[in-house]
């Protein structure tokens, strides 16, 4: 009885590692292929190094990305990490708002600090 007892605790085991570490590790890896395989000439990347870039074409395997204007880098499709999406300007108006109560928060709090220097 012992024994059935063990397989069944190593059966459990394994299933629990494919759910948890095989099965997400393998979804991402087919996500990752497709996102490289989908790529389209002017789209803006991100290399796994952090470079940013435009593709300019694409070749079987490779990837020719413009790092800057009039410069082209050949990189291998693998080396893609993601595909950058434009932030629409409606975000960056809310994050300024956010810039200038932050900038009046610390110009109130450094009076505060200039008025207690001031009284010792």
């Amino acid at each position: 009885m012992g024994s059935y007892s063990s397989l069944i605790m190593i059966a459990l085991m394994v299933v629990v590692f494919y759910f948890l570490l095989i099965r997400p590790q393998r979804k991402r890896q087919q996500e990752q292929s497709q996102m490289q395989n989908s790529l389209a000439t002017g789209t803006k990347v991100m290399t796994t190094t952090g470079l940013f870039a435009t593709v300019v074409a694409i070749d079987a395997d490779d990837v020719i990305l413009e790092i800057a204007p009039g410069v082209e880098t050949r990189w291998v499709k693998a080396a893609i990490g993601r595909v950058l999406t434009p932030v629409d300007d409606v975000e960056d108006e809310g994050v300024a708002d956010v810039d200038d109560n932050v900038t009046e928060t610390v110009e109130q709090h450094g009076d505060s600090q200039d008025s207690t220097t001031k009284k010792a």
